[in-house]
C-alpha cells in the first residue's frame, strides 16, 4: 500500500510539472514565434531594399553612431549572447529592453550593408523573453534558466525551420558535455509552437534539396579529409573574430568613434572588393553554393573579414549565418580538389564549420537532416564527430563552457577560447 501511493504521488507530481511547463512553454514559444516572423520578415525586407538601393551603404556610419546611442541610452552596452549564456549558467539578469534594441539594432545592420547573421540576435530576444516571462511568473532561479532556454529554442526555431535543432542547440550551447533533459519537454514545446507559428506567416522552412551520395569506403575518406579542413577553419574564424574584438576595443576606445570607423571600413572594402555579395547575411550566395557547386575561391576568407570588421565595430547580428556562408563556400571551392561533388561538399562544409565553431555535435547531426534530409545522414555524422574533437576548445561564445575533456572522460568545466 506504502508502495502505491509513493508511486501514486510521483505520478501526480510528473504530471504536474508537465502540465505547468506544457502551458508555460507554448506561451513563450507562440510569442517567441511571433516575434521571430516578425524579425524574418523584417530582415527579408531590408535586404530586398538595400538590394534595390545600393546607395544605402552610404549611411552604415551613421547606423554605426544610431546603434551606439541605442545601447547607451537603454544601458545595455556590452550586452551579447554571452550574457544570455551567462544567465543561463550563473543566474545573472537579461534586461527586457534587451529585445527591441537588439531586434533593431540588427535590422538596420542588414538594412546598410553590414556583414553579420540573425541567430545572434534570436537567441538574445529568446533568452531576454524568456527570462522576463520567468520573472513575470514568478518561477524560482533554476525554472528561469529552462524559461531563457525555452525562449532561446522558440526565436531560433521560428527563424531557420528547424524546431528540433533549435530545441537540442539551446541544451548544448551552453554547458557542453552535458544535456539538462529537464528542458527536453519545455524547449521541444517551444520550438514546436514558434515552428506552428511560421506555418501561420506562411514561411518556408530552410530547407535544400540535395542529390544523396552512396556510402562508400573511398568518400568516406575524402568527406572526412574535408571535416579535418572544416575543423580548421572553425578554429580560424573563431580566433579571428575574438582577436578582432579585442583588437577594435584596445584601438578604438570610443564606442562611438569605434562604430563609425568600422562602417567606413565596410564601405571600403565593399568597393575595394568590386562586390556586395559580402554584405549582410549572404543566403542567397549559400543556396549558390548548394545548388550550383559555384563560388568565389576567396569567399570564405572575404566573408570571415567583413564578418569580423562589421562586429567588432559594434554592429548586430550574429555569427552562424556568416559561419554557414564560410563553410559551404570553403567546401565548394575545395571538395574537387578532394574528388568530392562540389554542391555536396558545400553542404559539407556548412555544417562541419558550424559545428566545430559552436561545439555542438548532436544539434549540428540533426540540422543537417532539417536542412538536407536524412539520406546521407552518415557523412554528416562523422564530419560532426570529427569536426567537434578537431576543432579544441575553441568557439564563438566565450562564456560557453566545456564541461567535459573532448579527449577523455574527465570534467574538465573550462571556458571555451
Amino acid at each position: 500500500m506504502n508502495i502505491i501511493k509513493a508511486k501514486w504521488k510521483e505520478a501526480r507530481i510528473f504530471s504536474r510539472t508537465f502540465l505547468k511547463w506544457l502551458w508555460i512553454s507554448a506561451l513563450i514559444g507562440l510569442v517567441g514565434g511571433v516575434i521571430g516572423c516578425v524579425f524574418y520578415k523584417s530582415i527579408a525586407f531590408v535586404t530586398d531594399l538595400r538590394a534595390a538601393s545600393p546607395w544605402l551603404i552610404w549611411l552604415l556610419p551613421v547606423g554605426g553612431l544610431v546603434i551606439a546611442a541605442l545601447y547607451q541610452f537603454t544601458h545595455t552596452k556590452g550586452e551579447s549572447t554571452n550574457d544570455i549564456i551567462d544567465s543561463i549558467l550563473l543566474g545573472n539578469k537579461v534586461d527586457i529592453l534587451l529585445l527591441p534594441v537588439i531586434f533593431l539594432s540588427t535590422v538596420l545592420t542588414h538594412l546598410l550593408g553590414g556583414s553579420a547573421g540573425r541567430e545572434g540576435a534570436a537567441l538574445q530576444i529568446g533568452g531576454s523573453l524568456g527570462y522576463n516571462t520567468g520573472r513575470l511568473l514568478k518561477l524560482d532561479e533554476k525554472e528561469e534558466r529552462i524559461a531563457i532556454l525555452s525562449g532561446m529554442s522558440a526565436v531560433f526555431s521560428a527563424l531557420f525551420g528547424t524546431p528540433v535543432t533549435a530545441t537540442v542547440f539551446a541544451l548544448e550551447v551552453c554547458s557542453v558535455g552535458i544535456l539538462h533533459y529537464s528542458g527536453l519537454v519545455p524547449c521541444g514545446v517551444a520550438a514546436l509552437s514558434a515552428y506552428y507559428v511560421t506555418t501561420l506567416f506562411r514561411i518556408a522552412p530552410t530547407h535544400f534539396v540535395i542529390s544523396p551520395l552512396a556510402v562508400e569506403p573511398l568518400m568516406v575518406i575524402r568527406v572526412a579529409l574535408l571535416a579535418i579542413l572544416c575543423a580548421v577553419l572553425s578554429v580560424v574564424f573563431c580566433e579571428v573574430m575574438h582577436a578582432s574584438n579585442h583588437l577594435a576595443e584596445k584601438a578604438v576606445k570610443n564606442d562611438y568613434l569605434r562604430a563609425f570607423l568600422g562602417g567606413c571600413v565596410i564601405i571600403g572594402l565593399t568597393f575595394l572588393v568590386g562586390s556586395r555579395e559580402y554584405n549582410g547575411g549572404g543566403t542567397d550566395i549559400i543556396a549558390r553554393a548548394i545548388y550550383e557547386g559555384r563560388a568565389h575561391p576567396a569567399a570564405f576568407l572575404l566573408k570571415m573579414l567583413f564578418t569580423a570588421v562589421t562586429l567588432s565595430a559594434g554592429f548586430k547580428g550574429g555569427e552562424i549565418v556568416p559561419t554557414f556562408f564560410i563553410g559551404s563556400t570553403f567546401g565548394c571551392v575545395l571538395g574537387p580538389f578532394l574528388g568530392i561533388p562540389p554542391e555536396f561538399a558545400a553542404c559539407v562544409g556548412l555544417v562541419g564549420t558550424f559545428c566545430g565553431a559552436v561545439n555542438c555535435p548532436l544539434a549540428s547531426v540533426i540540422l543537417s537532416v532539417e536542412l538536407f534530409g536524412s539520406d546521407c545522414i552518415i557523412y554528416f555524422s562523422i564530419v560532426c564527430f570529427i569536426c567537434y574533437m578537431l576543432s579544441g576548445y575553441s568557439g564563438l561564445y566565450s562564456e560557453q563552457k566545456i564541461i567535459y575533456s573532448k579527449l577523455k572522460a574527465e570534467y574538465i568545466n573550462i571556458k571555451t577560447d
